[in-house]
């Protein structure tokens, strides 16, 4: 794979402020081309407010945004779909009581030139992502299983597997393991794992950082609105992110 030099996404010098809470200070964060950035942070450090910022909910009061090495100048939540930034929440946005073909393509159609929709086509495509890039095998899951009877893990794999259909470069997870049991929760890092196979990139939010080790190449640890940390996955084990973590509850530094 070709090594490139710039990174996927920059943000520089980044502020927010709420009122007098100054949410974010002077922050600055990047992604790596194929890389997976676990976002570390307790409730309240400016993980949520950093994401806005970027998928374009929220507009910096201060700070510039570059995505592959061009800065973004006209920044909405229409324009990080259009380049390829896509977030899946905790709630996951699915449709509980629609089947699975109609998730995957929901707001996005298949349509004729008439504006009709392509049901066949949908479901033919729909069983291919099933396939290869969920992996879902089972006899019984189909095109047309609804999404509700779906377990989890497996619902936050629908999500990940329909940014990815929809060429996502950054796919950004919001807590995505949360209140999931520990098998749910490795299926959801074997989707991380495919979304890097893939040669894309992804935000790995969370507060836990034993479910994201496993899967993150670098993490950054937020407290109060600026960055405390930023590791390489290679140069320390997790009891090791786990001391820093804990010496961060205390002092809020990082030594």
């Amino acid at each position: 794979m070709e090594v490139k030099n710039e990174k996927l996404v920059r943000m520089v010098n980044i502020s927010k402020y709420f009122g007098e809470v100054a949410a974010l200070r002077e922050e600055n964060f990047e992604v790596g081309y194929n890389e997976v950035v676990g976002l570390i942070g307790d409730n309240g450090a400016g993980k949520s407010t950093l994401i806005k910022i970027l998928t374009g909910v929220h507009t910096p009061d201060k700070g510039r945004i570059y995505f592959k090495g061009e800065e973004i100048t006209y920044h909405s939540v229409e324009r990080a779909r259009e380049l390829g930034i896509e977030t899946v929440y905790q709630e996951r946005a699915l449709g509980e009581q629609q089947t699975l073909w109609r998730n995957i393509f929901m707001g996005r159609e298949m349509t004729t030139g008439l504006g009709f929709l392509q049901v066949k086509k949908a479901k033919k495509e729909t069983e291919k992502i099933l396939k290869e890039v969920i992996g879902f095998t089972a006899a019984g899951l189909t095109p047309d299983s609804i999404v509700g009877r779906l377990s989890g893990g497996e619902k936050q794999g629908v999500a990940i597997a329909r940014a990815l259909h929809f060429k996502a470069e950054l796919i950004i997870l919001d807590e995505p393991t949360m209140a999931l049991s520990l098998s749910e929760t490795k299926k959801v890092l074997n989707f991380v794992k495919g979304v890097k196979e893939q040669g894309k990139s992804c935000i790995f939010i969370t507060h836990n950082i034993y479910h994201v080790y496993p899967a993150a190449d670098r993490f950054v640890v937020l407290d109060r609105g600026r960055t405390v940390g930023e590791f390489e996955k290679k140069d320390l084990s997790l009891g090791e992110l786990v001391d820093k973590l804990y010496l961060v509850a205390r002092t809020g530094e990082i030594s």
